[in-house]
């Protein structure tokens, strides 16, 4: 049995996360999109792969993700299946003699927790799912004394965890990071390479991709920061709206409802904010956009 990847990602409707990057090369769980992706299919292989006279092909488009539940009801059938999203029942996965979807197979609807990727919230949905369910910490890095872990951490080597840490929930810090003292992680929250978050910053269930730095006093919830950010002092991602109702974002020239009720920013690469940036929820951010000291980010920064 093979795997077949069949690259139909809109990587436009991702921006401004894929202005820089494909949609496989965006950071997630432990690694990247592709990376983890591959991982979660490996296991229909590994079930099959015993079968000798199973000749099979198992094929996806790159950016559905599967869910736990569906992997499962995969590898408990023998039959040619096929797998389709949503109510126009678009086909995103399929287990067939060829790569070529079969004209006769067992049909399956892709369960609430799968996700067609076509909008850059849909990644935090993703890294909630696999951060979410770590059950062993790894710690290659440094946790000094008086830090508080109330999860499990993966911690890279050369990462330093400063005293006065409090981690309450699942994170995953990259490799050569400084974190620390006195900051707040909750949530399911992927840290990058070579960031610094430090005192008096709070990230909640957020992606910080490589070389970010959020120094001090700052807040980031549900967000999703892009490599080589730098958010100035007292920078504030607000992710709730008042009346409780699920936040709206533009995507593809229309106003559309996200499906989360907690979404803070999505921010490209090499963004810089000025101290005391307020940012509205659900707003995006443009690669190598700059915001003044002080200003609040009502609409999206394009250039």
């Amino acid at each position: 049995m093979r795997l077949n990847i069949i690259l139909s990602g809109k990587s436009e409707l991702l921006q401004p996360l894929t202005c820089t990057r494909e949609i496989f090369g965006c950071p997630v769980g432990t690694s990247t999109l592709g990376y983890e992706l591959g991982k979660r299919l490996s296991k229909i292989l590994k079930q099959k792969k015993d079968d000798r006279n199973d000749t099979r092909v198992l094929s996806a488009l790159e950016d559905f993700w599967p869910s736990e539940e569906l992997i499962d009801e995969i590898c408990s059938t023998s039959k040619d299946v096929a797998v389709f999203y949503g109510d126009r029942k678009e086909v995103v996965m399929w287990l067939a003699k060829s790569s070529e979807v079969p004209e006769e197979a067992e049909w399956i609807q892709a369960d609430s927790k799968s996700i067609l990727v076509r909008a850059p919230w849909h990644l935090l949905a993703i890294n909630e799912d696999i951060i979410g369910s770590l059950e062993k910490s790894v710690v290659h890095g440094e946790v000094r004394d008086g830090v508080t872990v109330d999860g499990e951490i993966i911690v890279g080597k050369g990462t330093v965890i400063l005293p006065g840490v409090y981690i309450e929930g699942n994170v995953v810090f990259g490799e050569d990071c400084k974190i620390g003292p006195n900051c707040y992680f909750r949530g399911n929250t992927l840290v990058g390479n070579k960031c610094h978050v430090g005192q008096a910053v709070e990230v909640k269930n957020s992606i910080l991709m490589d070389k970010v730095s959020a120094g001090h006093l700052s807040y980031i919830g549900d967000s999703i920061i892009g490599s080589g950010t730098n958010l100035g002092a007292g920078t504030i991602t607000a992710n709730f709206r008042h009346d409780g109702k699920n936040h709206r974002s533009i995507l593809d020239g229309k106003l559309v409802d996200t499906g989360r009720r907690k979404l803070g920013v999505i921010m490209g690469d090499n963004v810089h904010t000025g101290i005391h940036t307020s940012i509205y929820p659900g707003r995006k951010i443009w690669p190598n956009m700059s915001t003044k000291p002080g200003e609040i980010v009502i609409k999206d920064l394009k250039p």
